[in-house]
């Protein structure tokens, strides 16, 4: 990535490590970025995640934890003041209390959870104060895949973009859009309303892409779909121009104010996102909607595939020496994880992470990605069913027992939200190839998938409210953060 920044961003990257590393002398920190693509579950993580480890909740495969080594885990005003706090008070309360799932991600946000432990080894209590400040980094993945445009010129973004619109899964989609892009003369005057018509029929068909029937994920740009504070700006308003051919621009013309608008993108837009979050992370999660896409089929697990490829090769990954690691940080540890593992039955777990597993390795080998340690991991953040069994005929079926939400439908009964319900999910491949037709997409899952409500949380005899249950979140913090708490 380092050869997509200038040298003047490169200087305020060492600057900003610099000082960041002799602030973690006095109090040391890690930043553990969070992102995923819409609907994976990212804000369920970090409300989790702070929830448990602030209660003491169940998690017996987190080493720390098990052990009784952390004293206290406490939340704290973050180092970044200007950038938004992560609002898990709000998103606790709507978990807990009213039982539905807290707002998705929609721009960067913060968080600081500082936890007091005892070192496992009496070298470290003797030498160490055993504190380490947590700064938990909220932000859309969809941002993340505007990095790749950074080395792309505009023809370079014009040409990839209407490859992807003419494939057959998105060429419904993006019809409309193509239509308008192949009717504009870029050689014709700059004008403002043409340029505003492009903008919103390619954004239109972008989050078309992402609707749950097509589970589409490599979308860029990431603003079209969150646009945020700039909404309706001049860098917002470009888009994509079919048969660029490679002489330059006619001043004034369409294609020049699009190259222009398109530069504006990156210069404004991706370049400090970047610099600014990205390029100061320590350790990373990546939250994949894996069932999602293989109920919407082979075209949207080999699209999650390429946004994965994508996203990997975004990473400033590695371990740094003493020296280099003063100026420049490097993440050396990834885990990719798929959520919503409780929406199927147990036995199918490391079916799910089986598959996850390839579609990583694929993706790794896809965006020549080394020098960090990338775990997969099957997981529940907050775990919204619980097991059982059912009786049919003389067979006995695994089943999943919660509430789903209002209006979602199975064999066309529609729930009202309240009523608790016993759902046989289906099985996911016994092995990860199965998963895979021929062609190299994959191959539909017979998944049952509805979304349910949070759970009702347990009490104990004292009426005290227990921690939110989940299905290994116990290890992706040991393989997260465990090793800074030894």
């Amino acid at each position: 990535m380092a050869a997509l920044t200038s040298i003047g961003d490169e200087a305020r990257i060492a600057i900003d490590t610099l000082a960041g590393r002799a602030a973690g002398l006095v109090s040391p920190s890690l930043r553990l970025g969070v992102t995923g693509l819409s609907r994976a579950g990212k804000t369920v993580f970090i409300t989790a995640l702070v929830h448990n480890l602030v209660h003491g909740g169940r998690l017996p495969l987190f080493e720390a934890q098990k052990s009784g080594r952390i004293s206290r885990a406490y939340l704290e005003h973050q180092p970044d003041d200007a950038v938004p706090r992560f609002q898990y008070e709000d998103h606790v309360a709507a978990l807990v209390d009213e039982r539905i799932w807290p707002d998705s991600t929609r721009a960067i946000s913060e968080l600081r959870l500082t936890i007091d432990y005892e070192s496992a080894s009496g070298w470290g209590r003797l030498f160490s104060r055993g504190r380490l400040s947590l700064d938990v980094v909220d932000y859309p993945g969809e941002w993340l895949l505007d990095l790749p445009l950074l080395g792309k010129d505009y023809a370079d973004f014009s040409r990839d973009a209407c490859d992807l619109a003419r494939l057959p899964v998105r060429a419904d989609l993006s019809a409309e859009w193509a239509a308008l892009a192949s009717a504009a003369d870029p050689d014709a005057p700059a004008d403002e309303m043409t340029a505003r018509r492009l903008a919103e029929a390619f954004a239109a068909y972008l989050k078309a892409c992402k609707e749950d029937e097509r589970a589409l994920s490599t979308l860029p740009p990431g603003r079209f779909l969150m646009p945020g504070d700039l909404e309706g700006s001049p860098a917002l308003t470009f888009s994509p121009l079919p048969e660029l051919g490679g002489e330059r621009a006619k001043p004034g013309s369409l294609r020049a104010m699009m190259e222009r608008r398109y530069e504006a993108y990156k210069t404004h837009v991706v370049k400090p996102f970047f610099r600014e979050h990205v390029a100061r992370l320590d350790r990373q999660i990546v939250l994949i909607d894996a069932m999602q896409a293989l109920n919407a089929g082979p075209e949207a697990v080999a699209d999650l595939e390429r946004a994965l490829t994508e996203i990997l090769a975004c990473f400033r990954q590695g371990r740094g020496n003493m020296l280099t690691s003063l100026f420049s940080r490097t993440i050396d540890r990834i885990l990719i994880a798929a959520t919503k593992a409780d929406h199927i039955h147990h036995e199918s777990h490391d079916r799910l992470q089986a598959i996850v597993r390839r579609l990583a390795d694929r993706a790794i080998e896809r965006a020549s990605f080394s020098g960090a340690e990338v775990e997969v991991l099957a997981m529940a953040a907050v775990r919204a069913t619980r097991e059982g069994t059912v009786k049919q005929g003389r067979d006995t079926l695994p089943v999943i027992i919660g509430t789903p939400i209002a209006g979602e439908r199975i064999n066309g009964d529609t729930f009202d939200g309240e009523t608790e319900t016993a759902i046989f999910p289906g099985d996911l491949p016994e092995k990860a190839a199965a998963a895979w037709k021929d062609s190299g997409g994959a191959a539909d899952a017979p998944i049952r998938f509805v979304r349910f409500r949070p759970p009702k949380l347990e009490r104990t005899a004292e009426g005290l409210t227990l921690s939110l249950p989940h299905i290994r979140l116990d290890r992706a913090l040991q393989f997260l953060i465990g090793d800074q708490l030894a």
